[in-house]
């Protein structure tokens, strides 16, 4: 009786010679070389991990509005937000706020001076400005330029000596952009209510635009002081006659 032979397939016989020749152990022939495959143990559930998470922060509660007045917050945000900008872009606004800071004192001295009299040539003098806040200490990058209440500091230098005159009586209109100035002049640490055209950049000015894309600038018209300061605003060299 003839033995039958089992004749295994040329892929077998690679795969068996491989097998052999390589010691292979890996997951693809584990089969073929007849090794079983490694049992899947399962890993227990971690249960003894805890994690610290940061309080969740404490916002400051900004007010909008204060009456009928915008507040510095209140009108910055709704003239960067896409539905109330058309509220106070460009429109005629009053915001309330404390004067933070004014360049009267940083004045250069080459623009302190009457009017009529011609600044040096090589005097670089700003715009006569001041900042606002919601508080006394508010950050610089939390305050609204005001510009517009006086065109140069030779306006402000003959304001101060008609205010010194007259007091709280004394008027003094500017002569270039044909504003009464406000008495008192604006120093840091009132709290006043300002009144102007509100806008992302101020154009009056001889030197160019200034620009604010993020908190705005007031191009001003009138002020109320709700607070007074304790003393009154100079300029660098002047002292002032009229005393609190």
């Amino acid at each position: 009786m003839k033995q039958s032979r089992k004749i295994a397939s040329p892929t077998n016989r690679l795969l068996a010679g491989l097998c052999s020749v390589l010691g292979l152990s890996s997951l693809i022939f584990s089969t073929g070389c007849g090794r079983e495959e490694p049992k899947y143990e399962p890993k227990p559930a971690v249960t003894d991990v805890t994690v610290n998470l940061p309080a969740v922060p404490s916002l400051p509660e900004r007010k909008e509005k204060d009456g009928d007045a915008y507040t510095v917050w209140g009108a910055s945000y709704a003239m960067r937000n896409r539905v109330h900008k058309k509220d106070v872009l460009d429109k005629k606004v009053s915001i309330v706020g404390y004067i933070t800071k004014t360049n009267l004192e940083d004045a250069p001295r080459c623009a302190v001076h009457k009017t009529g009299k011609a600044d040096d040539e090589d005097c670089i003098a700003p715009v006569p400005t001041f900042w606002i806040g919601d508080s006394v200490d508010a950050k610089p990058e939390e305050t609204m330029k005001v510009m517009g209440f006086a065109s140069n500091f030779a306006q402000i230098y003959d304001a101060i000596k008609e205010f010194d005159k007259h007091g709280d009586e004394g008027e003094y209109m500017d002569g270039t952009w044909g504003n009464p100035l406000p008495n008192p002049l604006p120093i840091a640490g009132a709290k006043v209510k300002v009144t102007g055209v509100y806008s992302t950049t101020f154009n009056k000015a001889s030197d160019g635009a200034a620009a604010d894309p993020l908190m705005g600038i007031l191009d001003y018209q009138e002020v109320e002081y709700l607070e007074p300061a304790e003393e009154f605003a100079t300029l660098p060299g002047m002292r002032r006659r009229r005393k609190k």
